[in-house]
């Protein structure tokens, strides 16, 4: 398997957990976690690989999106995320 195979298996991996993080914290279906995420700037940053987020841990990540583009969250955000 080549380097560029290789980043692409794990991009596909961390997207997966943020999504199944996302769909915990917010107590919501995991096909609504994927229409919150793949709607998020965040998920295009981290399909380009810009500035190396894709590096950054799931659970980074989640705080990074629900803290920067909390209007995807709106009504849907039920639990304290800490």
């Amino acid at each position: 398997m080549n380097e560029e195979a290789l980043e692409r298996v794990y991009q596909e991996n961390l997207e997966e957990r943020i999504i199944a993080y996302l769909a915990e914290i917010c107590d919501v279906s995991y096909e609504k976690a994927i229409d919150l995420y793949y709607g998020s700037k965040l998920s295009d940053r981290i399909w380009q690989g810009k500035e190396g987020i894709q590096y950054l841990d799931y659970k980074v990540l989640v705080r990074i999106l629900l803290e920067t583009e909390k209007e995807l969250f709106e009504g849907v955000l039920k639990k304290e995320f800490v």
